[in-house]
């Protein structure tokens, strides 16, 4: 039997949602939304896209940290964001620089709303902790 690993920041909305940030069964790690909170949970850089993605993208390095893996090893991600048309070229733009010349699949989908008042990215992954770091 696969031994689960769940993964917290430890945020309030983890407990107050019921959920857990990422969770690895097998070789494969879930990771769960990830997008601009600071280690306390509060919400950062309203309305701001480009800081909002590298503040996401720097939450997601910690989870893949957690568990010893590298973004080379990101095998699918969904991206939902806000005004899509209007912020895609800036989100190709901070994929293509988080992931270098690794390409994960990818779903874009754009969202009229996301939890947050202004935020305005959210990113989950799926790793396969297998594959070559």
């Amino acid at each position: 039997m696969a031994t689960i690993d769940v993964f917290n920041h430890n945020v309030p909305a983890e407990s107050e949602f019921g959920y857990a940030q990422a969770i690895k069964s097998g070789e494969l790690i879930h990771v769960s939304g990830q997008l601009s909170l600071d280690e306390s949970g509060e919400f950062l850089h309203t309305d701001d896209f480009a800081a909002q993605l590298k503040r996401t993208y720097a939450n997601l390095d910690k989870i893949l940290d957690h568990y010893g893996v590298t973004r080379n090893q990101v095998v699918s991600q969904t991206l939902y964001v806000v005004n899509l048309r209007q912020n895609a070229a800036a989100a190709a733009e901070g994929n293509l620089a988080y992931f270098g010349g690794h390409c994960p699949v990818s779903t874009v989908l754009g969202v009229t709303e996301l939890t947050f008042l202004g935020q305005v990215i959210e990113i989950s992954f799926v790793v396969d902790a297998k594959l070559p770091a």
